[in-house]
């Protein structure tokens, strides 16, 4: 039953960690790496070798059964002999791993020889562990013969340590449940479309599958998506949800939309993780670990932190984490990646799932059909993803590091680190070489620059055992910048394939950059999706579905679902402007009719009013022709770089009251074209310039060519979906509520051919096309005119 397994590694890893938190993991080594390093050694085995042995323990505390399992990397059984591997992959030196690490390593092995000792009647077990250093290719083997009484009870000690925590759990689970079952949808009413999303999403639970939910704005995705989520925790379907989003401002939805459930008799623990960066204490900053009273002591200290918040607190948001992490003296962040461990629903950003580098590996270091995953605003993450595979390097500080390290000739330590630094300079300069030779700026490749990646790896693994013995200085601090760089290219190395391009450039300060650019990262999100049991990717924009199940890695395997809009269609009105030309030739010469169009709409009724311009440039040209026709209008803009105090600004000027209209000029595809809601008469209507199209460039070729050959699409691919995506986004805008109303006009006559036709939503379809100006004034005077009541 879904909840009741525990993972051998994670008990360990919980009962037995003890000491000082380490900063972070230097290792070079990614899951995928490890994987294919255990699957060599695992053929090294022998005859009667078996690899990734299956082993299971069922205990009973709580009046409940839990399933106590893990693989075992490698067993050979004779007749009365048992030898069980456990195989770790590491970079440093086995002598200089820590006593708890070790404690870890051979605890995981005696778990497993306790259980297989005992199912297959054996008196003893040789317990083997065969440490692999990455860097040099080094195998540590030691050896341990361990009786079946004394892993026995090693084994039972263990359980009763965990014993308290899991009745504190299981208690919990039986007080969540039963608020579950009693729980009604928190609204009186569905509105259309809500009722038929819960029932999909329940379904997908239930049947381990994948669906793709297209639903307009004002569906309610959020509440529809979440309440049938935990109803399915109630009857044992799933243990965990996992709330993923792309943005700050989406994490504070789903907080409400659980606290609506909360405040309905709910019982559920819920964290809403924050980043590294945001959620670090100030005094921590610049702080060495073996200096930071955060991280010293960090897991001696962790289980009374982690009883205290379970004990006392439901909804766990970031103020709550620092609370506790301050009484009891634990670094903030990986407090909460602690505590999410104990919670029913995490809350965070997509590249904990997704994110090669920084997933959360306590949860998916394997498959487990307790976690089930709502990723929302899904239409992001078709870029974020490839962002997340893909890594780039620049020798910019090179020189800067060179020169700083000069300050400190005599010192040998600085030597070292200053004659790494040159050979890597070296590999920079290799690199660019052809290129200054050709007279070109930029080369493109299909095959990976092995040879440049060995030396970075080489160069971070001088840092690894350089860094810690060295004191803290500003020049140690920009060589650990410059190591992480470099450390994740080395590491994103691993997922290079035939969907992977090397550019390298040479800038106009003569720097080198080395981007290892992923095209097509489906696979590994294909992969990160089977560490659960299902998802339901959602948004207002997921078309066409095909295009969507192929990038996101469902191609083969997901449902689709989409939803008409829950309001009144004849209360928003879609017009093609068919005599506005905005192609790049036609810009300058289309201006004049766009200014015209603009007027048009925003004269019809006084009110608030968004123009969303493909670029800034192109905005700042459509702006001032306005302004210099019509003064008597309110005019705002979006500037390049916008902090959240400017951002707040222009968005309440939208809820002032003014003497004439308010327009808002903004960018296509920028930080007003999603996530911000103008209710009600705070907009009335939106003109949308160009059909969207990203600009030309060299990585978007790459991305074209690659699909061209992959499936035929190219340009759709690359150029057209993402473009119309920010176009659906944008008019998104408008309808957020049954008492909203107003124009779209879509001001390029290529929105009016079939090629963009066809992609147009459900509750677009009563779109009409104008060949003038004044036919645009007429239809939107008469929209005004004709407008029905709200339902």
């Amino acid at each position: 039953m879904a909840g009741k397994k525990i993972g051998i590694r994670q008990l360990v890893e919980f009962v037995l960690r003890a000491g000082d938190l380490n900063a972070s993991s230097n290792s070079q080594n990614t899951a995928l790496e490890g994987a294919r390093i255990h699957r060599k050694l695992q053929k090294m085995g022998g005859e009667n070798y078996e690899k990734e042995v299956y082993v299971k323990r069922t205990v009973s505390m709580a009046g409940e059964d839990y399933v106590i399992d893990g693989r075992a990397d490698g067993v050979v059984q004779t007749d009365n002999h048992l030898l069980i591997e456990e195989i770790k992959t590491s970079d440093p030196d086995f002598e200089d791993l820590s006593e708890n690490t070790l404690t870890l390593y051979w605890s995981q092995a005696k778990v497993y020889g306790a259980i297989l000792t005992h199912d297959l009647d054996l008196p003893e077990v040789t317990l083997r562990l065969t440490y692999y250093q990455r860097p040099t290719d080094q195998i540590t083997q030691k050896e341990q013969v361990f009786q079946r009484d004394e892993l026995q009870k090693f084994f039972d000690e263990l359980i009763e340590e965990y014993r308290s925590w899991l009745v504190m759990r299981a208690d919990w689970r039986k007080v969540r449940n039963q608020s579950i079952q009693k729980l009604d949808f928190p609204f009186t009413q569905y509105r259309n479309g809500q009722r038929d999303l819960a029932v999909a999403v329940y379904k997908t639970i239930a049947l381990k599958k994948r669906l793709f939910v297209e639903a307009p704005t004002g569906t309610g995705k959020t509440i529809s998506t979440l309440f049938p989520s935990i109803k399915s925790m109630g009857e044992d379907l799933s243990d965990r949800l996992f709330y993923l989003t792309a943005k700050q401002s989406t994490r504070s939805v789903a907080e409400k939309g659980l606290q609506l459930m909360v405040d309905q008799g709910l019982q559920i623990k819920s964290i809403t993780l924050t980043a590294k960066d945001k959620i670090i204490f100030p005094e921590e900053v610049d702080l060495a670990p073996e200096d930071n009273p955060y991280m010293v002591g960090y897991y001696d200290r962790l289980k009374d932190g982690i009883r205290d918040v379970f004990e006392h607190e439901n909804q766990i948001t970031r103020p709550t984490i620092e609370k506790y992490a301050k009484k009891h003296t634990l670094d903030p962040f990986e407090f909460s990646l602690d505590i999410s461990t104990f919670m029913d629903v995490i809350i965070c950003d997509y590249n904990y799932l997704f994110d090669p580098i920084v997933f959360l590996q306590r949860f998916f270091s394997q498959p487990d059909d307790s976690n089930f995953f709502l990723v929302d605003e899904a239409h992001n993450l078709v870029s974020r993803a490839r962002d997340m595979y893909t890594a780039e390097v620049d020798d910019h500080d090179i020189d800067t590091l060179l020169e700083m390290s000069k300050s400190a000739a005599e010192n040998e330590d600085i030597k070292g680190i200053a004659n790494q630094l040159s050979k890597v300079q070296t590999a920079f300069d290799q690199v660019k070489l052809p290129l200054t030779e050709q007279h070109k700026t930029q080369a493109v490749t299909t095959e990976e620059l092995t040879g440049f990646r060995h030396r970075l790896e080489k160069f971070n693994l001088f840092v690894q055992d350089w860094l810690p013995k060295q004191p803290q200085t500003p020049f140690t601090s920009q060589i650990l910048d410059f190591y992480f760089m470099l450390l994740r290219y080395v590491k994103i190395s691993a997922f290079y394939d035939e969907s992977y391009r090397v550019i390298v450039m040479v800038r106009e300060d003569q720097r080198i950059s080395v981007k290892e650019l992923c095209l097509d990262p489906s696979p590994y999100l294909d992969m990160s999706l089977k560490m659960g049991r299902g998802v339901v990717f959602f948004s207002a924009t997921l078309s066409p579905m095909a295009y969507f199940k192929e990038t996101l890695g469902c191609e083969t395997n997901g449902l689709s679902l989409q939803l008409s809009s829950p309001f009144l269609e004849q209360r928003q009105n879609i017009l093609i402007t068919q005599y506005v030309n905005t192609t790049y030739k036609q810009r300058e010469n289309s201006i004049g009719s766009i200014v015209a169009s603009i007027f048009a709409m925003v004269n019809a009724r006084k009110g608030n009013y968004l123009v969303f311009c493909p670029s800034y440039q192109y905005m700042t040209q459509i702006e001032n022709a306005f302004l210099d026709q019509y003064q008597q209008f309110n005019v705002i803009e979006q500037s390049n770089q916008m902090d959240e105090s400017a951002r707040k600004e222009f968005l309440d000027a939208f809820a002032k009251d003014y003497p004439h209209s308010l327009i808002g000029f903004s960018v296509l595809g920028g930080i007003f074209s999603e996530g911000i809601d103008l209710v009600g008469d705070h907009l009335i209507g939106v003109a949308i310039v160009s059909v969207g199209l990203p600009g030309l460039s060299d990585e978007r070729n790459l991305l074209r060519d690659y699909f061209d050959q992959k499936n035929g699409k190219g340009f759709e691919y690359a150029y057209q979906l993402p473009g119309m995506n920010h176009v659906l986004q944008a008019a998104g805008r408008l309808i957020r509520s049954t008492r909203d109303a107003g124009n779209v006009v879509l001001m390029d006559n290529r929105f009016g051919s079939s090629r963009y036709t066809r992609l147009f939503p459900k509750h677009w379809q009563h779109y009409q096309r104008v060949y003038s100006v004044a036919q645009l004034s007429q239809n939107v005077a008469n929209f005004w005119q004709s407008l029905p009541e709200p339902k």
